[in-house]
């Protein structure tokens, strides 16, 4: 069975820093484990686009229930304008976990741009 669920979050904007927080209805984030994620421009794309880990501070485990992803300008800098995806793994475990979800994301190009020297 697949459900499908659409919430409303921040848009990536191409040369900023982006944060969403992931929140989860019961304690699945432990304290002390390892997350990674990549994003691509669609599930089935070869390419990598960004890489998101606990170890880079791009996955950070706020509670047991809430998880924040965050991007560095430098990586958002390379996306294009229109939408990309990512999901996680818990890669702490023997064999990795995946969490069973994955976010699509709007992409867009900022108006203002371009001030950072």
């Amino acid at each position: 069975m697949t459900t499908t669920t659409v919430t409303e979050g921040p848009a990536v904007l191409i040369g900023y820093a982006w944060r969403l927080q992931i929140e989860a209805e019961a304690p699945v984030f432990a304290d002390g484990a390892s997350y990674a994620g990549q994003i691509r421009e669609r599930p089935n794309a070869a390419e990598v686009l960004a890489t998101l880990t606990s170890a880079d501070l791009g996955i950070m485990r706020i509670s047991d229930t809430v998880l924040e992803l965050a991007l560095r300008p430098e990586q958002t800098a390379g996306l294009a304008p229109g939408r990309v995806v990512v999901d996680l793994v818990r890669t702490d475990l023997a064999p990795d976990l995946h969490l069973g979800f994955l976010l699509e994301l709007p992409v867009i190009l900022p108006v203002t741009r371009g001030l950072a020297p």
